[in-house]
């Protein structure tokens, strides 16, 4: 029976795509960020073994003593695995290569699939009062990729404005349905965004259409532009909204996260 004395918990989404290089770090990372200057508390968890979002957002790898690997296979503390970001008010769990052998090291745990669910599920939990959990999941559909599913609401998923950008959203949302089956009834689609926009550029406006004819209202309305601001932010190790505030890639991810926020003040309503 769950304990209705508890709060209701922070809405948790996995930002997930088994083909890499599609903006799916710089969605989380520029996403977490814009929803903080929304006023939200929100905690990003770097689930991928390359640790770019704990990089992108100003952690060195020295100092990243605890991180998602101790979470899951050491049940260390939440105090202790949570850091502050170089955004003010946007709090990580940091990653680094040690996750890589999480995957094997998970395979004879028979909760493999619901550490981190448990871990972000935890009454440690309440104190922080997050009102949202980003995910960033490695760029693989692997067990890593499956807690993190197991864990959150919903499913976000970038996708690049590219040729052969939908051939490969058939086996995630294979793996999504798969979640919702086994482990995870209430997981959902929370919406699919265009990364890497070009205007001028016929291609990128027929993925597009595709993207729109084939999925529908799953598409969020807004666009990420390609845009060199963004790609510059993580060498300054800040999300775009502090590096360039006025870029056209600031401006976007501030309006994906307004329009995020619409979509769920609706439901909710």
């Amino acid at each position: 029976m769950s304990d209705l004395s508890r709060p209701e918990g922070p809405r948790i989404m996995a930002v997930a795509n088994q083909k890499g290089g599609v903006g799916k770090t710089t969605t989380a990372i520029n996403l977490a960020a814009a929803l903080v200057e929304q006023g939200m508390r929100v905690l990003v968890v770097d689930l991928d073994p390359q640790g770019n979002a704990s990089t992108g957002l100003g952690v060195e790898a020295v100092d990243r003593e605890l991180t998602t690997y101790d979470l899951l296979m050491d049940d260390a503390p939440l105090d202790d695995v949570i850091q502050k970001s170089s955004f003010d008010g946007l709090y990580i769990i940091p990653a680094t290569v040690d996750l890589s052998s999480a995957d094997i090291e998970l395979m004879s745990n028979e909760k493999r699939s619901f550490l981190l669910h448990d871990a972000l599920r935890q009454t440690a939990m309440d104190k922080f009062g997050w009102d949202y959990v980003l995910i960033d999941c490695p760029p693989s559909l692997n067990l890593l990729t499956v807690n993190a599913m197991v864990a959150a609401h919903s499913v976000l998923v970038p996708l690049q404005s590219e040729f052969f950008a939908l051939e490969g959203l058939s086996q995630l949302m294979l793996t999504i349905r798969e979640v919702r089956q086994t482990a995870n009834a209430g997981l959902r689609i929370e919406g699919v965004i265009m990364t890497m926009f070009d205007r001028r550029n016929n291609l990128s406006q027929h993925v597009e259409k595709d993207a729109r004819d084939n999925l529908g209202d799953l598409v969020f309305k807004t666009v990420i532009p390609r845009n060199v601001r963004v790609s510059e932010a993580p060498s300054y190790a800040v999300p775009v909204l502090s590096y360039d505030t006025n870029s056209q890639g600031a401006t976007a991810y501030r309006a994906l996260a307004k329009e995020l926020l619409s979509n769920h003040n609706k439901l909710a309503a």
